[in-house]
């Protein structure tokens, strides 16, 4: 028997609002391979919009001791990294010669701006004040501020541990850097000798490994890519390409959780 389809109070596509979606790729060439370049950053920027929403409410939650829905927000944006890993795949099927054909057509545009892409390092723990130049004069800049200056999410983990007890520094200067400490390691270490009795922080701790290994496979992916395509020229919109992405390779989001392993 078919099926009978009647008018919908509101369409698939009006809910997607597919018609501004589809709509927003506007190449600014004839090149082929341009609309490759915008719909994989557009898709990119969707995710990091989901990915900020859903650490922020995670952060919420572990200032609430209430760890449950956390660990799937955590695991969800773990999960989005690897649609984002796998994103680069994608458009490293783009030549160099390719992409030097539409290189011309990008102005001064860079990944270096994305604002909601330094949105999520500074919710992660990346602090760094100097990066808001970078976004001044936008409508970002004064969401990034207030961002910079609040607790991240690693800030509120290592608050979570103060409140169970163990002796950490609960309180810091939110807008600098997380520099490991002695006693934060020392405290994860106490965690991961009896997971038993401290379940719900040992997990917590394997999500936010989770989310830091899946994170730095994107920036490996993103590296990589970047070399594949334009080796170590400088990037679009004065950034350093190839360099600065090697550079944050070697920070870490939440280097206690790295450290202790080597003292178990």
């Amino acid at each position: 028997m078919s099926e009978i389809h009647t008018r919908p109070d509101i369409s698939y596509a009006d809910y997607l609002a597919l018609d501004q979606i589809l709509s927003a790729q506007r190449p600014r060439s004839d090149e082929h391979d341009e609309l490759l370049f915008i719909i994989i950053h557009q898709a990119s920027e969707l995710w990091l919009k989901l990915s900020i929403h859903e650490l922020a409410a995670a952060r919420q939650q572990v200032a609430q001791d209430d760890l449950g829905p956390a660990f799937k927000m955590i695991a969800r944006v773990s999960r989005i990294q690897g649609q984002l890993i796998q994103s680069w795949d994608v458009l490293a099927t783009m030549t160099p010669s390719e992409y030097h054909a539409i290189r011309p057509h990008l102005g001064q545009s860079s990944g270096f701006q994305s604002h909601q892409y330094r949105m999520l390092e500074f919710l992660m723990g990346a602090k760094d004040a100097s990066m808001l130049a970078v976004h001044e004069g936008t409508p970002a800049h004064a969401d990034l501020a207030a961002a910079l200056a609040a607790p991240s999410l690693y800030d509120e983990c290592v608050r979570l541990l103060k409140r169970r007890g163990f002796d950490v520094p609960a309180e810091r200067d939110w807008a600098q850097v997380h520099v490991a400490d002695p006693a934060i390691v020392a405290a994860w270490a106490t965690v991961y000798r009896d997971p038993e009795q401290y379940w719900d922080l040992y997990e917590l701790a394997e999500k936010l490994v989770d989310l830091e290994f899946r994170f730095q496979q994107w920036r490996f992916a993103h590296l990589k890519t970047v070399e594949r395509i334009i080796g170590f020229k400088q990037g679009t919109g004065g950034s350093s390409g190839a360099s600065y992405l090697a550079k944050a390779l070697d920070g870490s989001f939440f280097p206690e959780l790295f450290q202790v392993r080597t003292g178990l």
